[in-house]
């Protein structure tokens, strides 16, 4: 199995490149997978009814929500954990501190190992297109499949193909596995 991408000709309108056309890398997504069918091949896998599989998930769903809010780092099966988090302004003294500060809640996932070596080991194909949407050639991957990993959810590989808003779309500003800090440049943990 093998995860696509594609490389599409974009012309760039602002930052280092602009007026140029560039290959920008995306993946190419796929359907969301009904819930359905998720539960039947767990059940099918597991070799528990589906209606008790779909009991099991609606519980583990619950469970994970109720801890979460809470403020738990949740773990995952064979995925990493999840936890809350936020985005806030930093003020200079204790009597500024009100609630209010708190620009964005969020959720964080932080895959577990096995995870990221399972999409390491995953091999690429990427489909180039030119501006008009022809096929120009396929790539698959022999590359050492670096997976994002530090803090703001760059590496040290980032490409640095940008879309039409100047923006990499290979980043997830604060994305990743947390931290990022806030639009005042201060830490969100």
């Amino acid at each position: 199995m093998a995860l696509k991408v594609k490389a599409k000709q974009k012309l760039q309108k602002v930052g280092k490149y602009a007026d140029t056309y560039r290959f920008v890398l995306s993946p190419e997504l796929y359907i969301a997978l009904a819930q359905n069918k998720v539960i039947s091949e767990a059940a099918l896998r597991s070799g528990i009814s589906k209606g008790v599989m779909q009991a099991c998930w609606d519980a583990a769903g619950e469970v994970i929500k109720a801890w979460a809010t809470e403020g738990h780092s949740v773990a995952l099966p064979g995925l990493g954990t999840m936890r809350f988090g936020l985005r806030a302004k930093s003020v200079a003294t204790v009597d500024e501190v009100k609630s209010k500060l708190i620009t964005s809640r969020r959720i964080i996932f932080t895959p577990s190992t096995d995870l990221k070596d399972e999409l390491s080991n995953t091999a690429i194909q990427i489909t180039c297109y030119d501006k008009e949407g022809n096929v120009l050639k396929r790539v698959t991957s022999a590359d050492e499949g670096v997976v994002e990993d530090d803090e703001n959810g760059s590496n040290e590989n980032e490409n640095e193909n940008e879309n039409e808003n100047g923006s990499n779309e290979n980043q997830n500003p604060g994305g990743g596995n947390g931290g990022g800090g806030t639009e005042d440049g201060t830490d969100e943990s």
